[in-house]
């Protein structure tokens, strides 16, 4: 797949997924302890949300990494705004910021 094709790629699963999360495995089977926090942060708020397995795809993996300039797995999207990886999440969501950020955006989480 061509850069120029997996960035489109990209775009179209953050655009068409009001909350779209790129992680190594999946929410039933996290395959690292980061992408596990952040799902557990997500689960734990009534968050719907989508995720990617960025282990299914090298071109996918190092994509994201690209599209984001960002250098670490997971990286979650929030109504197409790059939030953060995990260590942005958890402050953001030990600090209280993480519901408040999700209501501005128009996201609805468990109260």
């Amino acid at each position: 797949m061509t850069e120029n094709a997996v960035q489109s790629e990209i775009k179209a699963k953050i655009d068409a997924n009001p909350v779209m999360l790129f992680m190594k495995g999946t929410p039933q089977f996290p395959q690292c302890g980061f992408s596990s926090v952040v799902v557990q942060i997500l689960d734990h708020l009534g968050v719907e949300y989508n995720t990617e397995n960025v282990l299914e795809s090298d071109d996918l993996r190092d994509g994201i990494k690209v599209f984001s300039d960002w250098p670490t797995i997971p990286q979650l999207y929030v109504k197409g705004e790059f939030v953060g990886g995990c260590d942005i999440i958890r402050e953001m969501f030990e600090k209280g910021e993480m519901r408040q950020f999700l209501e501005t955006k128009g996201i609805t989480h468990a109260a």
